[in-house]
């Protein structure tokens, strides 16, 4: 197998990390990197044009793994999963480094120790998307039902709810009679009903 070719991606977030990183120097680093065969930066890597960027990037270059350098990957991991699926690569080449809450916001004010840190956590994701393995999907058949141990008020709820779904659903219990400690009330508050 030859060797991945890497593909780094920097988004500016505005100026939530370009206020504190110089990205474009982080770029500059990150086309040097050993696997690395093109970067960009871009303000907002997550909006249409940005994916459409590493989709383009994809396809003229070969890329066959991508290092996204944004913000949270909570809010924007399954865009870049999406985009590098509809570029044709496998979804799992994505490697996620988070420059914004783990170095922008951290060290706001020192663009010097921002820049350095965020070229340090690039220079890791390009190492480890060079490792990154394909995994493969499937579906599987699944039976659908389900188990419930406990046969109290608790679980005699969950039995019907799930039942309602159309779950097949097995009650459990250690006791003879069903019921847990409702069956040993005579009558239950507010309303004086009968427990059972």
């Amino acid at each position: 197998m030859s060797d991945p070719k890497v593909g780094v991606f920097v988004c500016y977030c505005g100026a939530n990390i370009n206020g504190a990183v110089d990205c474009e120097a982080v770029k500059e680093f990150a086309s040097k990197l050993d696997g690395v065969v093109y970067a960009a930066t871009y303000p907002f890597m997550c909006s249409d044009p940005g994916q459409k960027l590493i989709k383009d990037a994809i396809k003229e270059y070969g890329l066959d793994r991508v290092v996204v350098a944004a913000c949270t990957p909570k809010i924007h991991e399954p865009t870049f999963r999406n985009c590098l699926a509809e570029a044709g690569i496998s979804p799992y080449y994505l490697e996620f480094v988070n420059i914004r809450e783990q170095d922008a916001f951290v060290h706001m004010g020192n663009v010097e120790a921002a820049t350095k840190k965020a070229m340090e956590l690039v220079a890791g994701g390009v190492e480890r998307a060079k490792r990154l393995e394909d995994v493969p999907q499937k579906v599987v058949e699944v039976d659908k039902s389900c188990l419930i141990i406990g046969a109290g008020i608790a679980g005699i709820q969950a039995a019907l709810d799930l039942g309602d779904q159309g779950y097949k659903v097995y009650l459990v219990d250690k006791e003879e009679s069903i019921g847990g400690r409702m069956a040993q009330l005579a009558k239950t508050f507010p309303t004086d009903d009968c427990a059972m």
